[in-house]
């Protein structure tokens, strides 16, 4: 072998190696309970996807509300549970999280949590609102400092002591305290 055969050769094996990698790592992106939600997504679903290229991140089939310009929600086939997309002008908008206590955010926020906890993951983060529908309730909505997240928002729901759902997304859907109603 001349060192251009090895060379093409070795080039070869690597990129063949590297595809393998990158193909394991799309298979494991699949949505399930352990995946974070952030800002602007959950997993490998961004806010700003079209439904099909939500489903194909997300690795599963989404169905609910038949689709409608205005405002509609999607939820994963099977897995996981109490997890649903808002889907305006086509496109991701929002995720909301209930009765699901094993998605966490990124920093672990998650169902059951007291404010208190919800405040200390978010130090001068979180702004506090009263509830529109629950008494002593409160929104505690993460307001980021970076300016390249300034159109998301994380707002928790809670009793006036536990968080009970809570959602993420761009605005103004993120903040729309009855869903598409």
């Amino acid at each position: 072998m001349n060192s251009k055969t090895k060379f093409l050769t070795f080039v070869t094996v690597t990129l063949t190696v590297s595809s393998l990698a990158i193909s394991t790592v799309v298979a494991k992106a699949k949505l399930t309970n352990q995946s974070k939600l952030f800002i602007n997504g959950i997993g490998a679903v961004q806010v700003g996807m079209t439904v099909p290229q939500a489903a194909k991140a997300a690795g599963t089939k989404l169905v609910g509300d038949s689709p409608n310009n205005n405002c509609y929600y999607v939820k994963p086939q099977n897995e996981p549970k109490n997890l649903s997309f808002m889907v305006t002008k086509g496109r991701i908008s929002r995720v909301d999280v209930r009765e699901n206590a094993q998605i966490t955010t990124l920093k672990g926020a998650k169902i059951g949590d007291t404010e208190a906890q919800i405040k200390s993951l978010y130090p001068g983060q979180i702004q506090v609102t009263p509830h529109k529908y629950v008494q002593n309730g409160h929104y505690l909505t993460f307001i980021p400092k970076d300016r390249s997240d300034r159109n998301y928002r994380l707002v928790f729901e809670t009793d006036g002591k536990l968080v009970t759902q809570f959602r993420a997304g761009k605005l103004p859907e993120v903040e729309y305290v009855e869903g598409c109603s």
